[in-house]
C-alpha cells in the first residue's frame, strides 16, 4: 500500500553504513553520496550494532534511516526498529552494499546511486514483517541445509531451480546432510496442514523467491510463503527441479502453502538453526507469523508486490 511521503526539508535523515559489508570497498563512495543527500552517517563497528543504532536513531525522533549493507545490516536495524515499537514513525531505506543484496533486488534497487534516489523520490510502501518467536525477518527464514550448500547454489542455479537450487548446489559439491526431523503445523491462509517427517529444508517466505510453485511471497498479502523440501534419494533432486521448474508440475516432495502461522518442532532433542535473513539463530521450537502493514518502506520503480 502506497503512501504520501512528507517533504524532504520536513524529514530527520541519518544513515547506518556498514563499511565491511560486501566487498568492503563502498564506504568513500557512500560518504561522499551521503552527504550529497543530506545523511549524516553513522557506522556499525561490530556484529548486532546495527540493532543499536537503529534504537538510537528512534530515540532521535529520525523519521527516514538508509541501511546500507546487506540483507544482515538491514535485518539488524529493522530489529532494533521493532524492539523499541519504532517501526511506525521510521521509514526504512535500503542501500545496497552486500554479497547479494537480495532484499535490495526485490525492492528494484540494484546500484548505490538507486538506492539513494530511491530514498529521495521512492514510493513508500507498507509491507509485512515475518516474526520468529519474537525476532523480525524482512525476507525469510530458511532450515535444513547448512551454510555452505547455500553458498554452493550459485545465482544462476538459483534463477534456473528456485528453491531446490540449494539442493542441487548441495550434491554438486558432494555435502552430506542427514537432514531435519520436524513436525510442523500450519494453521491460517489457504488451508491447514500438519506434517512431519525428515526434510531437506523448510524455507518460510516474506519476500523472496522461493520457487516454481510457491512462486515469490508477496509482502502485502498478510501471509507467509512456505516450502518444505522432502528427503528425498539424490537422483531425484535435479529431475523434480526440472519439473518444477520448467515444466510447471506439482513435485511428490515439494509442498507449497501460503499461511498466517506456522509452528516447528524437531523431533529429536538438538534444537533447529534457522537463519533469518542470513542470521543463524536456534530454536528449541519456534512459531512463525506475519505482522501486516508493519514496515515503512521505500521501493524502486521496478517494485511490484507480487513479484
Amino acid at each position: 500500500m502506497g503512501e504520501a511521503r512528507p517533504d524532504r526539508s520536513a524529514e530527520r535523515r541519518r544513515l547506518v553504513l556498514n563499511p565491511v559489508s560486501g566487498g568492503a570497498d563502498h564506504a568513500e563512495t557512500v560518504r561522499r553520496l551521503a552527504a550529497i543527500h543530506q545523511f549524516p552517517v553513522v557506522e556499525t563497528e561490530r556484529g548486532g550494532h546495527g540493532v543499536e543504532l537503529a534504537k538510537a536513531a528512534a530515540a532521535d525522533s529520525v523519521d527516514l534511516l538508509a541501511v546500507c549493507g546487506g540483507d544482515g545490516t538491514l535485518h539488524e536495524v529493522v530489529e532494533g526498529l521493532a524492539a523499541v515499537d519504532a517501526l511506525d514513525a521510521v521509514t526504512v531505506c535500503v542501500i545496497p552494499a552486500g554479497t547479494e543484496n537480495i532484499v535490495a533486488g526485490d525492492l528494484g534497487i540494484e546500484t548505490l546511486g538507486e538506492g539513494f534516489e530511491v530514498a529521495d523520490s521512492g514510493e513508500t510502501r507498507r509491507l509485512d514483517l515475518g516474526v520468529a518467536n519474537d525476532e523480525p525477518f524482512v525476507m525469510s527464514a530458511i532450515a535444513g541445509l547448512p551454510a555452505d550448500v547455500s553458498e554452493a547454489a550459485t545465482a544462476d542455479l538459483k534463477e534456473r531451480f528456485g528453491s531446490v537450487a540449494f539442493l542441487i548446489g548441495g550434491l554438486r559439491e558432494g555435502f552430506s546432510f542427514d537432514g531435519l526431523e520436524v513436525t510442523i503445523d500450519a494453521s491460517g491462509g489457504s488451508a491447514e496442514t500438519a506434517w512431519t517427517g525428515e526434510a531437506i529444508a523448510v524455507l518460510v517466505g516474506n519476500l523472496r523467491r522461493l520457487g516454481k510453485n510457491g512462486g515469490r511471497a508477496d509482502a502485502e498479502d498478510g501471509l507467509l510463503a512456505v516450502e518444505i523440501i522432502e528427503r528425498m534419494p539424490p537422483g531425484e533432486a535435479v529431475r523434480e527441479a526440472i519439473e518444477q521448474r520448467f515444466l510447471d508440475r506439482d513435485t511428490p516432495h515439494v509442498r507449497a502453502l501460503r499461511t498466517t502461522r506456522l509452528a516447528v518442532d524437531p523431533l529429536g532433542a538438538e534444537p533447529i538453526r534457522f537463519s533469518l535473513d542470513g542470521e543463524l539463530r536456534e530454536f528449541e521450537t519456534v512459531e512463525f507469523g506475519v505482522l501486516p502493514d508493519a514496515l515503512r518502506l521505500r521501493v524502486g520503480p521496478e517494485y511490484r508486490p507480487e513479484g
